[in-house]
């Protein structure tokens, strides 16, 4: 195999949840940079649409469809929008996720629980399922689910949005072995601190980034970019014998604690 083939996803169709920021925005760019017809899809058309503009004005193929994750019908639709469009999924980035409450598990407000595991974890297993038959059908695909370091590790203040990302971790490793036999891949990507709209609380603050970058053995945080570099290998042929694995990116942040 060429080297220039390992990254090549020409006529595959890749749909990214979550994709109008942060590392979803990136892995949508990535993957139509690299010949992926790419669904743009978050809960706003608009921002959907900003995206899809740029991506158009780079030379790539795209189109934007709203969906909220933690509807059925929506994702269901998000589905049938890209098969009546383009005929089938062969790619899907799972990335859109929720963190509501930041502090003790124990007063965690059951609503914001609720929102948590229902936004990370069901919507992925909804997602999932419902794109997987076609996937099989079309030859095989890949399942590629954005979890996080949390899910590895124990926090005094993300402990159910680090449950959360460990059952995603949990999901990929069922789903490798159901779909396996179908030629279809099921892989998480763990993150650390990227420098993202949704970690800014994390990253925003000189004290709380210093001391989060401690522990890195970088000494610094990830870019959005350098999680996309990581799907497209899961999603092209680069990744074709990976499946049921998580891949920690996080500038050696788990493994520098001690």
């Amino acid at each position: 195999m060429a080297v220039s083939s390992l990254f090549d996803l020409k006529g595959k169709v890749a749909v990214v949840t979550g994709a109008t920021r942060g590392i979803g925005l990136a892995i949508a760019e990535r993957m139509a940079e690299h010949g992926a017809k790419v669904v743009v899809s978050s809960r706003k058309l608009d921002v959907c649409e900003e995206v899809v503009k740029g991506i158009k004005a780079k030379g790539g193929e795209a189109f934007a469809h709203a969906c909220n994750i933690g509807r059925k019908e929506d994702l269901q639709g998000l589905v049938n929008a890209t098969i009546q469009k383009w005929g089938g999924i062969d790619v899907l980035v799972c990335n859109a996720a929720v963190n509501p409450y930041f502090g003790p598990s124990i007063d965690m407000p059951d609503d914001a629980y609720d929102k948590v595991m229902n936004s990370n974890v069901r919507s992925n297993f909804w997602l999932c399922n419902m794109v997987l038959p076609q996937m099989a059908q079309r030859g095989g695909g890949s399942i590629i689910v954005i979890s996080s370091i949390a899910g590895l590790l124990g926090s005094p203040a993300l402990g159910v949005y680090g449950i959360s990302k460990a059952a995603d971790m949990a999901l990929v490793r069922n789903l490798a072995v159901e779909w396996g036999p179908k030629n279809v891949r099921a892989n998480c990507i763990a993150p650390g601190l990227v420098r993202t709209d949704f970690a800014k609380a994390l990253w925003e603050n000189p004290e709380t980034y210093a001391h989060t970058v401690k522990a890195y053995p970088l000494r610094r945080i990830g870019e959005p970019d350098e999680i996309a570099g990581a799907a497209l290998f899961l999603a092209g042929p680069s990744g074709s014998f990976m499946t049921g694995q998580t891949i920690v990116i996080d500038g050696g942040g788990v493994i520098g604690r001690g």
